[in-house]
C-alpha cells in the first residue's frame, strides 16, 4: 500500500485504525463485510477473526465507486489519497484488473471479545482434549498479537505464552491440518517466557518429576526432549497439570459474554445442550467423565462452521488419557 508517512490525518481521526489498514494492504489482505448498514455509509473490513475475538475496520459516511469482488482470492494493491478540499479519503483498491474506490471521512476499530471456553473443533483425531489447549493458546495469543494486551487478561497473557511451548503446541498437538498451519521461525525452540510459565504451572500441581523434565529441557531445548515432554502430558500421572490448563482456560474465557445466535440458532442450540446435559448427567451417574463443548458461527459474518454440540467422553485408562467424542444431533 502507497502510503506516505507525512500524510495528514483529518481532525479525529484514529492513528491505530490506519496503522491496521496498512498492515492488512502491506500483506494483501482486503475482505469487506460488503453490503452493510449502506444507509449509515458504513462498511466493514476484516482485521481478525477467531473464536476469542472478531474486529474490523469501519469505514465511516463511505460510498464506492466500482465493484468490489467479493470472491477475489488474489492479492490487492492499494493507494491511500487524502482529498482536503473534501475532507474525506480515497482508497483506490486494484484486485488484478479490477479497480474500484472507497471514499470515506473516518476509519475507526471495532471490537468484539467473546466466551471461547466452551469452544470445541475437532479436526483431527487423538488426544483431542490436548489439541484443544493448543487452539485456546494459538487465539489468544493471536488476540494479543492483533489487539495488544489490553485485550486479554492476567490468565490469558500466560496461556498466550504457551502457544511458543513445543511439548503443547501445534509441534506435537496440533489442532488443525497441516496445510492450515502457520509455522514460525524455528517451531522446535521454547521460549523463556513459555518456560517461565509452564514451571510456574507444575509448581501448583507439584508434579515434581515433570519439573524436572523441564528444568533439563530448559537448559537442553532439543527436539528429543520436548517429545518426551508432549508424551508425559497424556500419562494419567500428570492429569493435574492439563486439567488446571483446562480450568484455567475456561475461567480466564468466563469474563466476556457468549456469541449471540440468531433466532433459529437459538432454538436448535438450547434443544441439543438440553440433550447434552442429560447425556452428561446419564455419564457421569456411571461415573465417566464427560465435557460439553460446542462449535458456532461467527455473529458478525456467517461462515461455514455450524452450530454443533458435543461432548468429550474420558475412557477409563490407567496408564494413557483417552477421550472419545460424540457429536449430539
Amino acid at each position: 500500500m502507497h502510503l506516505q508517512n507525512t500524510l495528514e490525518l483529518l481532525p479525529d481521526s484514529d492513528p491505530v485504525a490506519f496503522e491496521r489498514l496498512l498492515e492488512l494492504t502491506d500483506q494483501g489482505q482486503f475482505e469487506l463485510i460488503y453490503p452493510d448498514d449502506l444507509k449509515q455509509g458504513k462498511i466493514r473490513l476484516i482485521y481478525m477473526m477467531n473464536d476469542a475475538a472478531e474486529s474490523f475496520l469501519a469505514f465511516e459516511q463511505a460510498r464506492m465507486k466500482g465493484k468490489y469482488k467479493k470472491d477475489f482470492e488474489g492479492e490487492i494493491e492499494a493507494e491511500l489519497h487524502l482529498m482536503k478540499d473534501q475532507q474525506e479519503y480515497g482508497l483506490i483498491i486494484r484486485q488484478a484488473e479490477n479497480v474500484f474506490t472507497l471514499f470515506f471521512r473516518n476509519l475507526t476499530v471495532e471490537t468484539r471479545l467473546y466466551n471461547y471456553g466452551e469452544i470445541g473443533h475437532f479436526w483431527i483425531s487423538g488426544y483431542e482434549y490436548l489439541r484443544q489447549i493448543e487452539y485456546k493458546a494459538s487465539i489468544i495469543r493471536d488476540k494479543r498479537e492483533y489487539l495488544g494486551n489490553d485485550f486479554c487478561n492476567e490468565t490469558e497473557l500466560k496461556l498466550a505464552e504457551l502457544a511458543d511451548f513445543p511439548p503443547l503446541n501445534y509441534c506435537c498437538y496440533p489442532s488443525v491440518s497441516e496445510q492450515y498451519i502457520f509455522y514460525r521461525d524455528d517451531p522446535w525452540s521454547p521460549s523463556e517466557e513459555a518456560m517461565d510459565v509452564m514451571e510456574e504451572l507444575l509448581g501448583k500441581v507439584d508434579d515434581r518429576r515433570m519439573l524436572r523434565i523441564l528444568r533439563l529441557y530448559r537448559r537442553h531445548p532439543y527436539k528429543v526432549l520436548a517429545r518426551y515432554m508432549a508424551r508425559m502430558f497424556h500419562r494419567s500421572s500428570h492429569d493435574k497439570i492439563v486439567d488446571l490448563l483446562q480450568e484455567m482456560i475456561v475461567e480466564a474465557a468466563k469474563t466476556y459474554p457468549k456469541r449471540r445466535l440468531q433466532t433459529d440458532e437459538k432454538v436448535r442450540y438450547e434443544k441439543l445442550r438440553k440433550k447434552a446435559e442429560m447425556r452428561k448427567n446419564e455419564l457421569e451417574s456411571q461415573g465417566i467423565r464427560a465435557t460439553i463443548f460446542c462449535e458456532e458461527p461467527f455473529e458478525a459474518v456467517r461462515d461455514s462452521v455450524d452450530l454443533k454440540v458435543y461432548l468429550m467422553i474420558w475412557k477409563r485408562r490407567t496408564f494413557n488419557r483417552k477421550v472419545r467424542i460424540e457429536e449430539i444431533i
